[in-house]
Order: C-alpha cells, then structure tokens, then sequence
C-alpha cells in the first residue's frame, strides 16, 4: 500500500470536484475509491484539502469554460497555500495536456481516464519533487474491474459496464480520450451490483458510451440486463446510452419482458438532416432513426424515449434545421437534451469542417427548438392525466411538505409527503402536469 504521509507526519487529504456525465461522476469515486484504500483522507470542502483534484469533461465548450474558470480560482487559493497540489483528471486532462502543463496553470498534474490507479504515487512524487507529473496512456485493458465506488448516494447507483468508444462520431472526443470499447465481465457487474443491492440501493443505471455494443464472451447486453435483474434487493434498471445504429432485437424484448427494466430509453438523434448526420458519421439516416423510434414505441406499450440534439452543426442549412423540427414532431419525444454545436478540438469535424454557423444562428435555432419540445413535452405529459404511476422515491421535492421521485419513464412526480423513505415505492395518481414535472395524488 502507497505511503500517503507527506513531511510533516500528516495524512493527506483530498478534495474531489466533478464535472459532466454521469461516467464522471462514477470516475470519480473510482477514484475516491483508489486513494481511500491508499490511506487519504478526505475533506467537503476545497480549503480543508491539501489536494484538490477536478475531475473534468471534454463534450461541450461550457464544460471547459466552467474548469478553466474554476482553476483561475483555485490559483488564488494556492499563492495563499505554496503546498497546495491541484490535479486535473479525467477527459479534459487526456486532450488538453499542453495548456494544463504550462508554467502558469497552477496545475500540479494531470491523469487521464485510463490512469487513476497511478494517482497515489503521482501525488506522492509531486508532493516529494515539485515537479509536474502526467499519466494520459490510453489502455486497451483497464475497466477497474478490481475497483468498486464505495461512496454513493441516494437511490439511484450509476454502475460503468464498460469503457472506451469504436464509434468515432466526428463531433466527439470521447474516443480520443476514452480509448476503445472494452466491456466489464458479466460476473464482475453482477458481484458489484449486488454490493450496491447490500448498501440499501434499489435502482441501478448501467453506463457505457454505447451500451448494446456490449459483449463479454458471447453475452451480449440483453443477457447482462438479465443477470443483474435477478439480485435481490435491485427493482429497477436504467440504462444510458444505445446507439440507434446497432438496436438489437434481443434488447428491445428484454425493455419490453423484463419487469425490472424501466419501459424510458435514450436513443440520441443529434440531426434530422441524413447528410448531417452523414458529416456526424452516426451511420444511420433519417428514415432508419424514425423507423427504429416508431418499433420501439410499438413493442414497448407506454415507452418515455428521450434524445439528444446538436443545432448548428457545419454547413447545416436552415432547411436541414427544419428537419431536425419534423423529426422531433414525428417521434414526439418525451424529453430531449439539447445544444449548439462547439468545436472540439481533435476531432474531425474541428480538422474537416469549418464551424461556419454564426452564433446568433445557432441561439435562434436553439429556442425555437427548445420551444418546440416544450411544447412537445407538455403535450405527452397530458396524456398522463388520470393515470396512475408507481413512483420510486428519491426525497424532498422543492415545494415544502412534499416529495419527488420518478415513474418507470423516468419522468418526475412530485406528490404531498406521506413520510416515505427515499427508495420506497408508492402509487400516485397524476391530476396536474407541467413540460417538466408529473404532479399527483397519493393513490
């Protein structure tokens, strides 16, 4: 076991900071993980901490803004503390290493996804030198299989199957930072699982970058969602998120048999224009998108499919828009996540395609369509009148005196607290609906 006491006797102590997807916020406590059985410690809040590391995304321009901005932060907290080690993990770490060396970062290190295991003897050898320290090797192996987050919370427990991506969308980073696809053995997420299942946890979301491309051995990822179904304890399973081009048979079965699996896919389209999505390299067109989402809708009664959209992609003409409008009208999504195009540096798109779409042009394009699925959104939720949800409790709502939790389609309900424990479920009637928000009565 590394030795993490620094010169003067102390034990060190880590504050953990995460931005992005939800695989971060798993990263993150494999990481937490690491450095608790390499006797750190760990501190609430940044001042407390004598290393603070910030585990980063690389997806969207915000998320970039929103670190760099957070590091011009934490540079004054260390020309106050000339000890203080700040750390950068994760994907931004893997793709913008130049920047985050340089001499006047305040970045102390950086490790990329594949590289947490390295963490406690970097932070040693830092603490030791006062040298910058890298570790960005991008493995064809490591899914920290040996490595299970011990520190989660609440009802839900995000659970990586596996890592890395073979798809190579030109918009996105994730396989230039994230490495190839390698899935975690069926046993190994069982054993997990049912760990989670002895913490009190009662809903599970398996995570991959693309999920039915699953494979371990033969098993594909119908078996896996049928393996973790039958432990006990577990009455929910999520997943997030499948790739439109590859939806096999034996998957849409199991979402539609399995009664632990919650009836809400999330199928991201990104465009509705084929040439687009050409250019994206997403490998399917239109017609094929909209075929899957109306076989979808068909095989599986009271489906919620939800997407994600990018507005203002290369050469994207506003007729092309105006596609991406019909598809959303077509398939009715029940919810959609959003946003403009932002460059992304690596990728083919930003070497292949100028990013000729002005700003102005992407914002408009952005309201009309967030407008639209408002609208869209509000319409499904009325169908929902009348019916009655089993809803999974998760806490509080914001409204005093009552509670929140969401419904098999993974839509949220907030009903008056009846004293039900987060993870309990209850059935409520739904009498009021908002784009957003499924309001009820206890039934």
């Amino acid at each position: 076991m590394t030795d993490t006491i620094n010169t003067n006797g102390r034990r060190q102590t880590v504050y953990l900071e995460t931005y992005g997807c939800q695989m971060n916020e798993y990263d993150t406590e494999i990481v937490r993980a690491i450095l608790a059985r390499n006797q750190f410690d760990f501190a609430e809040q940044p001042e407390a901490a004598g290393i603070i590391l910030i585990n980063t995304c690389s997806v969207r321009e915000n998320a970039h803004q929103r670190v760099f901005a957070r590091i011009s932060t934490l540079k004054q907290l260390k020309k106050k503390r000339t000890d203080l080690i700040i750390g950068v993990l994760g994907c931004m770490a893997q793709n913008l290493k130049k920047a985050l060396l340089e001499d006047k970062s305040g970045i102390d290190l950086i490790v990329g996804p594949d590289n947490y295991k390295a963490l406690p003897v970097i932070i040693n050898r830092v603490r030791e030198t006062g040298e910058k320290e890298f570790a960005l090797t991008l493995s064809e192996y490591e899914d920290y299989a040996d490595v299970f987050p011990t520190n989660r919370h609440g009802v839900n427990a995000w659970l990586a199957v596996m890592r890395g991506c073979n798809n190579y969308c030109t918009f996105c980073v994730v396989p230039y930072v994230r490495g190839r696809e390698r899935s975690r053995s069926p046993q190994n997420v069982i054993e997990e699982t049912r760990q989670l299942a002895a913490q009190g946890f009662k809903q599970v979301t398996l995570l991959g970058q693309n999920v039915n491309s699953y494979s371990f051995n033969g098993l594909d990822f119908a078996n896996l969602i049928t393996a973790v179904s039958q432990i006990d304890g577990i009455t929910r399973i999520r997943f997030t998120s499948p790739h439109p081009k590859d939806f096999p048979e034996a998957l849409i079965e199991v979402v539609r048999d399995n009664e632990k699996a919650c009836k809400h896919i999330h199928l991201p389209l990104q465009a509705g224009s084929s040439r687009i999505l050409e250019l994206m390299k997403r490998t399917y067109m239109r017609e094929e998108y909209v075929a899957l989402a109306r076989r979808l809708r068909e095989t599986i009664p009271g489906l919620a499919l939800t997407t994600d959209i990018i507005v203002g992609f290369p050469t994207e003409t506003e007729a092309e828009y105006q596609e991406t409008l019909e598809v959303m009208r077509e398939v009715e999504f029940d919810a959609a996540f959003m946003f403009a195009y932002s460059e992304r540096k690596g990728t083919p798109a930003a070497k292949h395609y100028p990013d000729d779409i002005s700003e102005e042009t992407k914002s408009n394009r952005m309201v009309r369509l967030v407008e639209m699925q408002r609208q869209i959104s509000y319409q499904r939720n009325q169908a929902h009148l009348g019916q009655v949800f089993e809803v999974m409790v998760e806490g509080p709502a914001k409204k005093l005196g009552q509670l929140m939790g969401r419904n098999d389609g993974n839509k949220i309900v907030v009903f008056a607290d009846n004293g039900a424990q987060p993870g309990e479920l209850v059935n409520v009637r739904i009498d009021e609906v908002t784009p957003n928000t499924l309001i009820g009565k206890l039934a």
